[in-house]
């Protein structure tokens, strides 16, 4: 590799924006893409969806048509991980060669935490990070089996989704006191608990697991009440890490994601990080966001700033998952709020975050209304206080007609 020419490791959403990008600016050198996976740069959130439910074919997970790589001349290794990385002479390590790069980017996204001991090594456990666990969970994911899911997040809950519709019988048993505890309020928890029961499936909340059955393969479980669920196959989807090793072993800075400013420049000069494994600060708290929105986003912001149009990267974040007929949407970082107020209108209902008295987050169930206005008032920065959304007969469309009227603060 030339000097002036670009390395990117880890090939998924950022890391694929992040090349993209780059071309789209006009820059002519070179472009290496190294991903540990065979396949292609692809999209993740389908995977626990439309993959697992086979609604899509693999190709249909791609980012860009295969040939698209070669006609931008973005060069992807695929295949085989980075293992070497040396800041001083700009080198790098994959497979066999050594690769030299004037600039480099770290996209090495997040994998899930390390299975509990007594699930390592059981031939009907899965986990679903990645395109080849999800192929590898589809032969066994057949009507009438009995799945156990550990772990009530958006990917054990969109599983849980998927798989009774796919007409087995799942328990989900989650560890916090209720489903989704870390992303949402109870009034969202008390909602998406109750959508999956009406759909079959039973949630054990604040449980732990006192037994497992079974030897090569899990048969049964005990948990700490006595329940006993048997079970024929376990997907285990309890939160992931970033993936900070390579940039720890080559000495940049890292606390629960490697450190960068708010350009997405890590702490050694012409490196650069994005996506899962990127930890900025964040309306002045340090934050590492898991979202395609962010993968996105923050990877384009690098490019930018690679080539000398850096700015600075301050999103309003916003998630979403789909369960069964639910499209769950949210806007906003939730964390630190000390009020909740909530609405139900004629399509769903939103629940309102709020700390000290201004609007943080908004939670939409089917609505999305009130979603859309949430996003345009934080991304505007529009103060709404708690008595704003109090008020009776509240409609969204009301505070951005306040807006129009130049109430921005």
């Amino acid at each position: 590799m030339a000097k002036q020419d670009i390395a990117i490791i880890g090939a998924g959403q950022a890391g694929a924006a992040l090349a993209v990008r780059l071309r789209q600016l006009g820059f002519l050198g070179g472009i290496a893409l190294f991903g540990a996976e065979q396949a292609p740069p692809y999209q993740r959130p389908p995977l626990s969806k439309k993959y697992l439910a086979g609604e899509w074919e693999q190709e249909r997970l791609w980012l860009r048509p295969t040939d698209f790589w070669r006609e931008q001349r973005i060069s992807l290794h695929l295949g085989g991980a980075v293992s070497a990385l040396d800041l001083t002479s700009r080198t790098l390590v994959c497979g066999e060669r050594e690769h030299r790069w004037g600039k480099l980017a770290l996209t090495t996204g997040a994998t899930p935490r390390p299975l509990p001991d007594t699930f390592v090594d059981r031939s009907n456990v899965f986990e679903l990070r990645n395109l080849a666990d999800v192929q590898r969970l589809r032969p066994a994911f057949l009507p009438g089996r009995k799945l156990l899911v550990l772990g009530g997040g958006y990917i054990g809950l969109e599983t849980a989704a998927v798989a009774t519709q796919a007409g087995l019988s799942v328990h989900v048993v989650e560890r916090a006191t209720r489903v989704l505890e870390r992303v949402a309020c109870p009034h969202t928890s008390v909602a998406i608990r109750a959508l999956h029961q009406r759909h079959g499936v039973s949630i054990h909340e604040g449980r732990t697991l006192r037994h497992v059955e079974g030897d090569a393969n899990v048969t049964a479980v005990e948990l700490d009440t006595g329940l006993r669920i048997a079970c024929d196959l376990v997907v285990v989807g309890v939160g992931v890490v970033p993936q900070t090793a390579l940039a720890e072993s080559a000495g940049l800075d890292c606390d629960d994601g490697i450190l960068v400013d708010s350009f997405g420049r890590a702490s050694v000069p012409d490196v650069w990080a994005a996506g899962d494994c990127a930890r900025f600060r964040l309306n002045g708290e340090l934050t590492r966001l898991e979202s395609v929105q962010n993968a996105i986003d923050q990877a384009e912001a690098v490019a930018d700033d690679m080539l000398g149009q850096g700015r600075i990267y301050q999103p309003v974040p916003w998630f979403w998952s789909d369960q069964y007929d639910m499209k769950l949407q949210i806007v906003g970082l939730n964390r630190g709020y000390d009020a909740v107020v909530s609405h139900v209108s004629a399509k769903g209902a939103s629940h309102w975050y709020f700390r000290e008295d201004r609007l943080i987050s908004v939670d939409a169930l089917n609505d999305g209304r009130a979603y859309m206005v949430g996003k345009k008032l934080l991304e505007a920065g529009r103060v709404v206080s708690r008595s704003e959304v109090e008020r009776p007969n509240f409609e969204p469309m009301q505070l951005l007609r306040g807006q129009a009227e130049g109430t921005l603060t």
